[in-house]
């Protein structure tokens, strides 16, 4: 088990819809926490990474730009993408710059202002996440990817709608009590599958909301890190994958293999298996896709994901606790900084940081998180 690399800080602005400011004045937000968090400066920086998904950003290269504006000049920066799991995706960046002994600390930066462009345009860059020959132009849209997923989980394994409403259930008990939310509003089983239909069977409380937001992360050496913080987190076991952009190359509708992949090879870096794990953060941007990550993970057998939820063995108190924060679909999603805002989460849980969200004891955690449907996966397991 390696603890090479720690993060040291965390930061998250509040997740909002309809930012005021700059991406800047947001990002700041994020990374002041983080370094306040770690009891440093920008002196003491050696490199930046920062993630975006670019086709929302009116900025070009904005990675300049918050070097600039965050005092890292000139210390080199980065630019990251990997849409839905860029911040993630920087994590890795950072993690082997680290390793190579090239930078020690790093700081890793997500955000997006998602209401930078209308809806209708959003939209339109979203079904461009997907093949722009033979997909997108067919009108594909996020949720009607996940729809599919839906429908293959529903046809093999016999799952329901309402056990994915049971899924936005917990994520909106917990969300109420989490001031960074965007959705803090608890809703029964009942309001769920009232709720209109989007892409059947998903109906719009299976769906995350887009948000304005920002996280940030600062990684260290195990050296440093000791030299440092009196409570680092160590990164026990990484691992990405990826799959095919078309959904026509894809093995199965109900399970994304990018996840299983980089589950495999973070649990064999970290010597752990998924029994070992505390409390997780798992990228729920559809209830469907919680579904598939107890799945993907380990959690439960392939077509068991249904039992965990119906039993509440993914609260605080069962026998995995999953998105005890709200989760995407209460938190929000800003795209670059979602990533980053799980990490935080389990950073805070790992230290009994957590507040009322605390799991107790929690010692080992692990981060789920998904580019676009399925394309990229990031699993990241933490550990005191």
């Amino acid at each position: 088990m390696s603890k090479d690399v720690a993060i040291i800080g965390v930061g998250q602005s509040a997740f909002v819809r309809g930012y005021e400011g700059s991406i800047r004045e947001l990002a700041f937000e994020a990374y002041s926490e983080a370094m306040k968090d770690a009891g440093i400066t920008s002196k003491d920086i050696e490199a930046s990474v920062i993630g975006s998904a670019p086709e929302y950003d009116k900025q070009r290269s904005p990675s300049g730009l918050m070097a600039e504006y965050l005092g890292l000049n000139p210390q080199p920066t980065f630019n990251v993408e990997s849409v839905c799991s860029s911040s993630t995706t920087g994590l890795w960046l950072a993690y082997s710059m680290i390793k190579a002994g090239l930078y020690d600390p790093v700081v890793v930066l997500g955000f997006q202002k998602m209401s930078e462009i209308t809806s209708a345009d959003s939209q339109e860059r979203m079904g461009r996440g997907a093949d722009i020959m033979w997909e997108s132009p067919f009108g594909t849209m996020m949720p009607a990817y996940y729809a599919m997923h839906a429908q293959g989980h529903f046809a093999r394994y016999g799952t329901t709608e309402e056990d994915l409403a049971l899924i936005r259930v917990k994520a909106t008990s917990y969300g109420k009590i989490n001031e960074k939310a965007v959705y803090r509003k608890e809703l029964t089983v009942e309001q769920c599958l009232e709720s209109a239909v989007v892409a059947s069977p998903l109906k719009v409380f299976d769906c995350c909301a887009n948000a304005d937001g920002s996280s940030c992360m600062i990684l260290a050496s195990a050296d440093k890190a000791k030299e440092i913080s009196s409570k680092p987190v160590y990164v026990l076991g990484i691992g990405s994958g990826t799959a095919s952009l078309t959904m026509t190359g894809r093995n199965t509708l109900y399970g994304l293999d990018c996840a299983k992949v980089a589950a495999k090879e973070a649990y064999e870096m970290a010597g752990l298996t998924p029994q070992d794990i505390d409390v997780a953060e798992v990228h729920d941007c559809f209830t469907i896709a919680e579904m598939m990550a107890y799945e993907n993970l380990g959690f439960a057998e392939p077509g068991k994901g249904a039992e965990l939820i119906r039993n509440r063995e993914t609260y605080i108190g069962g026998k995995i606790p999953v998105n005890v924060d709200g989760g995407l679909l209460s938190k929000g999603h800003p795209i670059g900084a979602t990533g980053g805002s799980q990490v935080r989460t389990i950073v805070l849980q790992l230290r009994g940081e957590a507040g009322d969200m605390q799991v107790p004891g929690a010692e080992i955690g692990l981060v789920h998180n998904i580019g676009g449907v399925g394309i990229y996966g990031n699993v990241i397991i933490l550990g005191r």
